[in-house]
């Protein structure tokens, strides 16, 4: 059964939900399918249908209201309308029910009426937890319990992966599967009012039978208390993979930077997840496959691994799948590559991925002899490519000696392995090597230590365009390398101050306009004085100051470098190529903030550009580590006016030769009141 969650202020209790011993259901027809789904599930607790007009539910005499019940219900099934939902809520609240699933639709999903609604239900439920309103229920497989309405292809389990989604479809589906995930519990959330994504993960890792979880998110309500729920699972052992939805761009109607637009709300979400631990999947078949992987081997500690097939052709398919998803197909050592060429006929090439041809097909002792000597190599996980014919035209008998090798090998040697295949009737290779990527990630993710959240808090909205001199001052405030420069007023002030800077000097309108270089607000590479002067003349339309800079002029590469919120997963940064480029190359990504040094370094090196600033085809190199120390800088900063704080970008960042550090050339800040005031 699932052990009790620690006892903290806001940790929802569902101990008494998902695994009762007394159910009321409250309702016609959904509450008959719950008692025909219990009985075939073997649940050995007590049925209390509730109907105030019905004498019997499948042969169970009727309580006419939940106040003439035995004993307050461990949990309740709730299948009447929307109003009565309410209604029937309070009363079991009332009575010291343990929970609740409210089946109704027509809640905050509807609109504005439903909102109402969907409020007066969870004052209505005081402090008991309910999932819902507007989903199907949960099965626990473990012990036998199904508050469920629908039919389901899922058996008794004693462990097994567990998933959560707010719809009850997809978990519909996700119960027929043929994979052979054993699934240990499947729950559905709905519109999460009461229990969330957070709070059914935290329920969940409690269960010591759980060895892995699967989720697929529609939204998230409390961005702090996920992350917390998360850095239980990570404690507890077990991996979180997720199926995102929703890929739109964000919507950036109030944004003046360009990594608010770069920071599209996907790639927002998925830096969240990431910095939560949990590794993300591309679709519904690899997610249920990364949760068997996980579940037989748990995550995986390292991206090595060794293929087998007995084809030339299928061993270059993994090849290029294995490159294309980070995962190293490392050559055997001398000594590993002579063990395995002693198992080989003459005419087979030790290498990894390995051809070991077909001529020992159907020979277990030969087959088990050349599996071994290639788990004895020690790769994270071992593979075997092998694609089984239809059972309805062909047989499957000469395939038993190859399937009982692997068996006996990996059991012999101790060795992570799994069998793939190339063909989608059965595992296609490109989600087999997803998924092994994605229980690489769960391995990783289990290692990593990040830096601990910031507050919560919503930034002020009624905000003001801070100059870009005014924003480059607070920036060197924190150590950032500025150029030199002054603002100036009037033409010729402008061409004195460029020679006391010293040329070349970029001339800039002074006025706080973002993107001053898309309105014709900027001229660079100015050389003496005529050409500030002229240059001053030209901008005269936008305003009469001048700020004049000196021009960095020994660039190896330029970075964008943008802070940003969301009102869901808070401040995170953006970092891309920089300057002119910045919306014509697709080169950018995002990092849930606050970001340690060492991802930080690992972003920028994973960008185009970052081949360009490590010294590209023998070039000189640019100094990462300082334009790593600017962004942390920058970091400090957001973290230090987060509460005024609305964005703060850096375009470009110059990062300047090895040892010379990186420069602000660009910054738009804009700030206001605090939220609170």
């Amino acid at each position: 059964m699932l052990q009790p969650t620690a006892n903290n202020a806001g940790t929802i209790q569902l101990k008494r939900l998902l695994c009762p011993r007394t159910v009321a259901l409250v309702g016609g027809a959904p509450c008959a399918e719950v008692i025909r789904q219990s009985r075939r599930i073997g649940f050995a607790g007590e049925l209390w249908p509730v109907h105030p007009q019905l004498k019997q539910i499948e042969g169970i005499p009727v309580y006419s209201s939940v106040s003439a019940l035995p004993q307050a219900p461990d949990a309740a099934f709730v299948a009447v309308n929307r109003d009565a939902t309410v209604e029937v809520i309070h009363a079991l609240a009332v009575r010291g029910t343990g929970g609740a699933v409210c089946y109704a639709s027509g809640f905050a999903e509807s609109g504005a009426a439903g909102a109402e609604l969907q409020s007066r239900l969870k004052q209505a439920a005081g402090v008991m937890p309910f999932l819902g309103p507007n989903c199907h229920g949960f099965i626990n497989y473990l012990d036998g319990i199904a508050l469920w309405p629908e039919q389901h292809g899922g058996t008794r389990q004693s462990r097994g992966v567990a998933l959560v989604t707010q719809s009850g479809n997809i978990a519909l589906n996700l119960t027929m599967q043929m994979r052979g995930a054993p699934l240990a519990y499947v729950v559905t959330l709905g519109n999460q009012a009461r229990v969330d994504l957070a709070a059914a993960i935290q329920a969940l890792v409690a269960d010591p039978r759980v060895t892995a979880i699967g989720l697929h998110i529609e939204g998230i309500g409390d961005a702090g208390a996920f992350l917390s729920a998360a850095a239980a699972a990570r404690e507890r052992g077990v991996s979180l993979v997720a199926l995102k939805a929703g890929r739109s761009a964000l919507a950036a109607d109030l944004a003046m930077s360009h990594t608010a637009s770069l920071g599209a709300a996907d790639a927002v979400a998925m830096a969240y997840l990431r910095r939560a631990g949990i590794a993300c999947v591309p679709s519904i078949p690899v997610l249920l496959e990364t949760l068997k992987l996980l579940h037989v081997h748990g995550a995986l500690k390292g991206r090595e691994i060794a293929s087998m097939s007995s084809s030339g052709g299928e061993a270059g398919i993994i090849a290029d799948a294995a490159d294309r998803h980070r995962l190293r197909l490392m050559p055997f050592a001398n000594a590993e590559k002579q063990q395995v060429a002693a198992t080989l006929p003459p005419l087979a090439k030790v290498s990894n991925p390995l051809d070991y041809h077909n001529f020992n097909w159907g020979d277990e002792a030969a087959l088990t002899a050349i599996y071994s000597a290639v788990m004895q190599a020690r790769r994270h996980l071992t593979l075997l490519v092998l694609d089984f014919p239809r059972r309805d035209r062909c047989s499957e008998g000469s395939f038993e000696p190859t399937v009982n090798a692997f068996i006996r090998a990996a059991h012999s040697t101790g060795a992570r392995a799994a069998v793939v295949s190339t063909l989608p009737e059965t595992l296609p290779e490109h989600r087999a090597l997803q998924l092994i990527q994605a229980a690489a990630q769960c391995g990783e993710f289990a290692r990593e230590l990040s830096p601990p959240p910031w507050p919560a808090h919503v930034p002020a909205r009624a905000a003001r365009l801070l100059s870009e001199a005014q924003a480059k001052r607070r920036l060197a405030a924190c150590g950032l390398q500025v150029p030199d420069g002054e603002v100036v007023s009037g033409v010729e002030a402008a061409v004195e101050a460029a020679i006391r800077v010293g040329f070349p000097v970029a001339l800039k309108s002074a006025a706080a306009i973002a993107h001053k270089t898309e309105i014709g607000g900027v001229k660079l590479h100015l050389r003496d004085a005529l050409a500030v002067r002229d240059a001053a003349m030209q901008l005269a339309h936008s305003g009469a100051e001048f700020l004049v800079e000196r021009m960095i002029t020994d660039a190896i590469g330029e970075l964008i470098v943008g802070f940003n919120h969301d009102a869901v997963f808070g401040w995170h940064l953006t970092l891309g190529s920089g300057g002119v480029l910045v919306n014509l190359v697709d080169d950018a990504c995002v990092l849930h903030a606050p970001a340690s040094r060492e991802e930080i370094l690992a972003a920028i090196r994973a960008l185009k550009v970052g081949a360009l600033l490590a010294g590209y085809r023998g070039r000189q190199a640019g100094d990462i580590d300082a334009a790593a120390d600017a962004v942390l800088a920058m970091q400090g900063l957001v973290y230090a006016e987060r509460e005024r704080l609305i964005e703060l970008e850096v375009n470009p960042l110059i990062v300047r030769p090895m040892g010379c550090g990186a420069a602000t050339a660009d910054a738009l800040m804009r700030i206001g009141e605090p939220a609170h005031a």
